[in-house]
């Protein structure tokens, strides 16, 4: 791992948090990147608009995905990824990303 390497959130803003869940919305333009970021805790991903997404996980990444991964948006969609991705998200779509994020702290 990077030491000297610094982590941003994992959306661009929260939304909702309370003592079990944590709520992020992610939104991104085309070409744009997230913040390099570590998901400590299992999460729930729900696609809500745009046409593809990517994303680049970095060396050091302890989750599910390990190599880069690109795939087509289908808003209404949820997907659980286990916690230890440390990784970028990407939009390489022509469209706006918009997606939100439910982080499982019990």
């Amino acid at each position: 791992m990077t030491q000297d390497r610094a982590l941003g959130g994992i959306g661009s803003r929260i939304l909702f948090e309370n003592d079990r869940v944590r709520v992020w919305e992610l939104r991104l333009a085309p070409g744009e990147r997230s913040d390099v970021h570590r998901h400590e805790l299992d999460h729930v991903l729900i696609q809500i608009a745009g046409d593809r997404i990517a994303v680049h996980p970095e060396p050091d990444t302890e989750g599910p995905y390990r190599d880069h991964l690109e795939a087509d948006v289908v808003p209404g969609a949820a997907v659980y990824v286990g916690r230890g991705g440390v990784e970028t998200a990407v939009n390489p779509g022509a469209c706006p990303y918009h997606e939100v994020i439910v982080e499982l702290k019990t």
